[in-house]
């Protein structure tokens, strides 16, 4: 069975992000062909990027929290990346915590899940392309929930369920097949490399 982190990624105080992930967990938790875990970048406090080498060189960590978010990762087959819309792109928080590694990325898959005025997608579009750098295969379904119809207030989450569940369900589809398959890539290439 295939492991999927959903990741939250926004730290701000008073983001809208967490309640928009555990709604996705809720609903993906309900499918058996999966386990779903919640990744809050909060609880890894990762500072702006920090290690004198680069990721891409290996897993030579110099600090025990790129350690600990790079075990975090590694035990995941795909994600689901929750993001907010900042100034049209992704937040700094979740773009320095995906820069932070690079292997543990590495031949996994993801769909993508956006808020904001225009239901994230600006920042999905921007996810997309920083993701196919780390080799991460992001699904073509993604999820957009708008500030002005999904949030009462701006703040309160309220999705249309009538709208957005079909599109989850699809994404989550797209996303499990995708983390299989590129488990077995893996799984094939480390007994060719052993």
């Amino acid at each position: 069975m295939v492991r999927i982190g959903i990741i939250i990624g926004s730290t701000r105080p008073g983001r809208n992000g967490e309640a928009v992930a555990r709604w996705v967990y809720e609903h993906a938790r309900k499918r058996t062909d999966a386990e779903f875990e919640l990744v809050d970048l909060k609880d890894f406090n990762l500072p702006v990027y920090d290690e004198p080498v680069p990721p891409s060189y290996g897993k030579n960590y110099q600090h025990e929290h790129t350690r600990r978010w790079s075990a975090k990762i590694d035990s995941f087959d795909g994600f689901i990346f929750v993001t907010p819309e900042y100034n049209h792109a992704t937040s700094g928080a979740l773009k320095n915590a995906i820069d932070y590694l690079y292997l543990e990325w590495n031949n996994k898959a993801a769909g993508l899940v956006g808020y904001g005025s225009l239901g994230g997608a600006r920042a999905i579009e921007n996810l997309r392309a920083i993701l196919s750098e780390v080799q991460i295969a992001h699904v073509r379904q993604q999820v957009s929930f708008s500030l002005f119809t999904d949030f009462e207030g701006f703040k309160v989450f309220k999705p249309n369920e009538e709208v957005h569940l079909p599109a989850l369900n699809v994404m989550l589809d797209q996303l499990i097949a995708w983390s299989a398959a590129l488990k077995r890539v893996r799984q094939e290439a480390a007994a060719a490399g052993s």
